[in-house]
């Protein structure tokens, strides 16, 4: 799921950068090596996300469990 959402946001930038180009608008810094750049940083925030909390759920939850 993680990964799909990051290609979404890709396939949406891509259109978008098109969309832009077609209508005459454009970012030098726009293009498609930023974006594809963007969807690996915003994967990889994603997992660690997800990493954090089940480090975070593991940790203190079975603690405090187990003091009880």
């Amino acid at each position: 799921m993680n990964k799909d959402i990051a290609t979404l946001l890709g396939g949406f930038l891509t259109a978008l950068l098109f969309f832009l180009s077609t209508v005459g608008i454009a970012f030098e810094w726009f293009n498609e090596e930023s974006i594809n750049a963007f969807v690996v940083l915003v994967s990889a925030a994603i997992a660690l996300t997800v990493n954090l909390y089940a480090v975070w759920k593991n940790t203190y939850t079975g603690w405090f469990k187990k003091k009880k």
